[in-house]
């Protein structure tokens, strides 16, 4: 009797302190919130935003979801689309929790490395040799590169190549006429090239207020109306600007913005934007050799933090198939950028015929930009006229923001 009444006061007692246990976990979580709570109301900087949670259910589709589904309820079950296999519940609480991803291993490292997140992004389509190695970079030039007093001299200028020194090809007969429908500018516009900087081999400082993407715009520009596509240019030097008002580098595209605006609002004849940039990175990441002649690879941004993406990526994804039909390897592919350390709209939520290219990278030579731009403008003049037979859907320009 003695021992039953021992042991009875065990469990009572062990009942006690797991309820106890239960009791100080919940008030102390309560607390927790409660804390968080003031916090957040008296400051609300120390808000703490719920991105690796929508990070990690943006990938959830519609397929996935009818399975969950079916597990609760079997009448969803011959509605449920066949191959579509679930993910690791592991993997999913990991990434829920951490931000990191088995599939990507740059999340391993893109919170602990200071500045490591402008290497974002995601490959929507990926060329000959693409991976998240050698995604597209933009380096941030260091303040004194971009002081004119500053800048290298040039060289191999005599080497550079013309406009209107190509063969017109065959358009037969198609043609804007007078209106000019492609609009191009350079956000970035002294993004420039090593070989014509003397004594210059670092990436970061290659720019130049003469000789750098403008003169890629000139090439397309003639390229394009050759085939019939009247094409406007703006050279505005929006890194000038940005100088003269004292921003930082980050907001060239507040600057380039409102020119894109004025144009669309002036000629209402504009459907496309273009916007040319140049790598970062070195030749053998941006250069491809096709019927055994070198081409600047090409490379396709779309920035998704506004309405016009799907639109713009579904551009970009056709000139990207189109070129490599026709100039197999020639393409890097189709890339997104959004989130913290990424502008996100790169100016795209102004049409929905937006582009943003880059045209090789800092190692690159005219020669190889120019066989570039001839082919982007042979798919591209491909891809107007079929579009023009069923109609342009001209975009009313956006609001300044």
């Amino acid at each position: 009797m003695k021992s039953y009444k021992s042991s009875n006061y065990v469990v009572s007692v062990n009942l006690s302190t797991i309820v106890k246990g239960i009791l100080v976990f919940v008030f102390g979580l309560l607390s927790i919130f409660s804390l968080s709570g003031i916090l957040t109301s008296l400051k609300p900087e120390y808000r703490i935003t719920s991105s690796s949670v929508n990070h990690a259910a943006e990938h959830v589709s519609g397929a996935l979801l009818y399975n969950v589904f079916s597990m609760e309820n079997r009448a969803f079950k011959g509605a449920s689309p066949v191959d579509v296999e679930l993910p690791s519940v592991s993997n999913l609480l990991l990434r829920m929790a951490t931000n990191v991803s088995f599939e990507d291993p740059r999340s391993f490292l893109g919170r602990e490395l200071p500045g490591f997140s402008i290497f974002d992004g995601e490959i929507l389509v990926a060329g000959e040799g693409t991976d998240f190695t050698n995604m597209p970079f933009e380096s941030v030039p260091p303040a004194e590169a971009l002081n004119p007093e500053n800048e290298a001299r040039l060289q191999n200028t005599d080497k550079i190549e013309n406009p209107s020194s190509g063969v017109a090809p065959n358009t037969n007969g198609l043609t804007t006429g007078d209106k000019k429908t492609v609009y191009l500018y350079f956000t970035h516009t002294r993004e420039s090239y090593l070989p014509y900087l003397k004594d210059e081999n670092n990436p970061d400082r290659a720019h130049h207020s003469q000789i750098n993407v403008t003169k890629v715009g000139d090439k397309l520009k003639e390229e394009l109306e050759n085939r019939g596509i009247g094409t406007m240019i703006d050279k505005t030097d929006f890194i000038d600007s940005l100088s003269k008002k004292g921003l930082d580098y980050w907001y060239a595209y507040q600057e380039s913005r409102p020119a894109a605006q004025a144009a669309m609002a002036d000629n209402k004849d504009l459907i496309y934007l273009i916007d040319i940039h140049r790598d970062s990175l070195r030749k053998d990441v941006t250069t491809a050799t096709i019927k055994g002649q070198p081409y600047a690879k090409l490379a396709f941004v779309v920035g998704a933090e506004h309405p016009n993406y799907e639109k713009n990526l579904k551009l970009a994804t056709e000139l990207h198939n189109q070129l490599e039909e026709n100039y197999k390897g020639i393409s890097r592919g189709v890339f997104v950028k959004k989130g913290s350390g990424t502008n996100g709209k790169f100016n795209q939520d102004l049409t929905a015929n937006s582009l943003l290219v880059e045209f090789g990278g800092v190692d690159n030579t005219f020669e190889e930009l120019n066989r570039s731009s001839a082919a982007l403008a042979d798919v591209f003049a491909e891809y107007y006229w079929q579009a023009d037979k069923v109609g342009h859907v001209i975009s009313t320009p956006a609001s300044s923001q």
